[in-house]
C-alpha cells in the first residue's frame, strides 16, 4: 500500500503529527536529513504503527500516492528554502507541498509564486497547539491553491481539534500566505492575551500581596467564568507548582525575562504596512522587549524611585475589578487583531471570513477560549462588521465592566506597576468612541512646519495656512 501523506521533519512537531494521522487512518511516511533522528522514530514512538521510512527523497516519492502530499516539519526561514530546494527535483506536476511551520507570510506568498509557475500546488498552514495539540488536534490554518486544499483537507479534517459542538478546527483561510497570516495574527493576539495576564497577576502579587497559592485559586475560580480558556487554565497551573529544589513556588524563581520568536513583532509591523491599530499586542511585544533589559532594570531600580506598590483598599473590590479589567482588555485585544484581518484581508485579496476564523480558534490553538464563541456568533450575525466592539453583546460587556477597568488601571498608577498593555486596551476603547481626537492639532503642526494641509470641518477641500 502507498503512503496517504508524507511527512519531511521528523522533530517533535513533525513525528506528533505523523502519529496524528496515523492514528486517524492514514498510512504515513517519514522522512529527515537526521538519519538517525528518522530511525528513532520509526522504531520507537512509531513502532508497530502505519508509518514507513524513506530514506531518500527519490524513495519517498515512489512510496506515496499521486498527487503527492509532502508535509514540511522544519524551521522557518531558509531551512523552508533548502527543503523545497532539496524535494523539488523529485516532484511532478499537481504535487503538494504543505509548510506547517512558523513561516513570514510574505515567504509563502514568494513560494507559492515561484512553485505554482513550475505547475506545483504549495500550502502555507499555520498549525496551533504545541507539542499535545500536534498530537491530539491542533487548530489548523491553510492557505494556497484551492484544489491543494480540496485534496488535502480529509486529513486535515479527520487530525484537527474539535470543538464543543464537534467541528473540526480547520478552514481554508484563502489564497497565497494567507493561512501563515492568520496564524501570525493568531500569535500576536497570543502575545496580548499573555501579557494582560501577566500585568494582572503583578497587580494582585505586588499591589496586594497574594501569594502563588492564594493567585492559583484565584485563577482557578476565573477559569469557571468568562475568563475561561487555554491560557488562564495553564496560569492557575503554573502558579500551583512548586519548585522541588528550594520549595518555593517556581513561579518566583524564574527569571522576569521573556523571550519571543518574532512573530508577535511581525504582527506589530504588519499592522504598521496596512494602518490597522493594534495597540495591545503592540505593548505586548514592547514588554517582552523592556523585561530583556534586566541588567538596565536592575540598575534603575537603585536610582528611581516610584510610589509604595501597596494597596491599602478592599481586597476583594481589587480581586473583582481585575477579573473585569482583564476581560474587557481580551475583548479589545481581539478586536484589534481581527480589524486587523480585516484590513490585510483586503490589502491582500485574501477574502478572509472572521466567523470561521473564530470558529477554528475555539479549540486545539494557545488562544482558545470560551469567549470564541461568542466572537464567532457576532460576526455570523453581521458578517461586515467593522469592528468587535460595536456588536451589540460586546458593547454591553464592556459597558457592564468598564468602571472596573478604569478602576484597575488607575490603581495600579498609581501604585507605579506598569500595566502597558491593559492600558493600551483602555485607550484604545476610550480612542475607538471618541467623536473627536486631537489630530486637528496634529494636522495643523504638520501644515506649520512642513505645509502638509489640512481638510476643514465646514467645508470640503484641502487647505493651507500662511503661518
Amino acid at each position: 500500500m502507498q503512503c496517504d501523506i508524507g511527512v519531511v521533519g521528523l522533530g517533535v512537531m513533525g513525528s506528533n503529527l505523523a502519529l496524528n494521522m496515523e492514528r486517524n487512518g492514514f498510512r504515513v511516511a517519514g522522512y529527515d536529513l537526521d538519519a538517525a533522528k528518522a530511525r528513532a522514530f520509526v522504531t520507537g514512538a512509531a513502532a508497530g504503527k502505519n508509518v514507513e521510512l524513506a530514506q531518500s527523497p527519490d524513495a519517498l516519492m515512489a512510496i506515496l500516492q499521486k498527487p503527492r502530499r509532502i508535509l514540511l516539519m522544519v524551521p522557518a526561514g531558509p531551512p523552508v528554502d533548502s527543503a523545497i530546494a532539496h524535494l523539488k527535483g523529485h516532484l511532478e506536476p499537481a504535487d503538494i507541498l504543505i509548510d506547517g511551520g512558523n513561516s513570514f507570510f510574505l515567504d509563502t506568498e514568494r513560494r507559492n509564486t515561484q512553485l505554482a509557475a513550475e505547475g506545483f500546488n504549495y500550502v502555507g498552514t499555520g498549525v496551533s497547539g504545541g507539542e499535545q495539540g500536534a498530537l491530539w488536534g491542533p487548530s489548523i490554518m491553510p492557505g494556497g491553491q484551492t484544489e491543494a486544499w480540496e485534496a488535502l483537507a480529509p486529513i486535515l479534517r479527520a487530525i484537527a481539534a474539535r470543538a464543543d459542538d464537534g467541528a473540526p478546527c480547520v478552514e481554508y483561510m484563502g489564497p497565497g500566505g494567507a493561512g501563515h497570516f492568520v496564524k501570525m495574527v493568531h500569535n500576536g493576539i497570543e502575545y496580548g492575551d499573555m501579557q494582560l495576564i501577566a500585568e494582572t497577576y503583578d497587580l494582585l502579587s505586588r499591589g496586594l500581596g497574594l501569594s502563588a497559592k492564594e493567585l492559583h485559586d484565584v485563577f482557578a475560580e476565573w477559569n469557571q467564568g468568562e475568563l475561561k480558556s487555554y491560557l488562564v487554565e495553564i496560569t492557575a497551573a503554573v502558579l500551583a507548582k512548586v519548585d522541588p529544589e528550594t520549595g518555593r513556588p517556581i513561579v518566583d524563581v524564574i527569571l522576569d525575562e521573556a523571550q519571543q520568536k518574532g512573530t508577535g513583532k511581525w504582527t506589530s509591523q504588519n499592522a504598521l504596512d496596512v494602518g490597522a491599530a493594534i495597540p495591545t499586542i503592540n505593548a505586548a511585544v514592547e514588554s517582552r522587549i523592556i523585561s530583556a533589559l534586566k541588567p538596565q532594570r536592575v540598575a534603575a531600580s537603585r536610582v528611581l524611585r516610584g510610589p509604595v506598590a501597596t494597596y491599602t483598599g478592599e481586597r476583594q473590590h481589587l480581586i473583582d475589578a481585575a477579573r473585569d479589567g482583564l476581560y474587557a482588555s481580551k475583548i479589545t485585544s481581539y478586536a484589534q487583531g481581527l480589524g486587523l484581518l480585516r484590513m490585510a484581508s483586503d490589502e491582500y485579496k485574501y477574502d478572509l471570513k472572521p466567523a470561521n476564523i473564530a470558529k477554528i480558534w475555539r479549540a486545539g490553538c494557545i488562544i482558545r477560549a470560551s469567549l470564541l464563541g461568542d466572537i464567532m456568533a457576532a460576526f455570523q450575525r453581521d458578517p461586515g462588521l467593522v469592528n468587535l466592539l460595536i456588536d451589540p453583546a460586546f458593547t454591553e460587556a464592556i459597558e457592564r465592566r468598564q468602571a472596573s477597568w478604569r478602576f484597575v488601571v488607575q490603581t495600579a498608577v498609581g501604585l507605579g506597576i506598569p500595566v502597558l498593555a491593559t492600558s493600551a486596551s483602555l485607550a484604545y476603547f476610550d480612542a475607538y468612541r471618541s467623536e473627536r481626537l486631537p489630530a486637528n492639532l496634529t494636522q495643523a503642526q504638520r501644515d506649520y512646519f512642513g505645509a502638509h494641509t489640512y481638510r476643514r470641518v465646514d467645508k470640503p477641500g484641502v487647505f493651507h495656512t500662511e503661518w
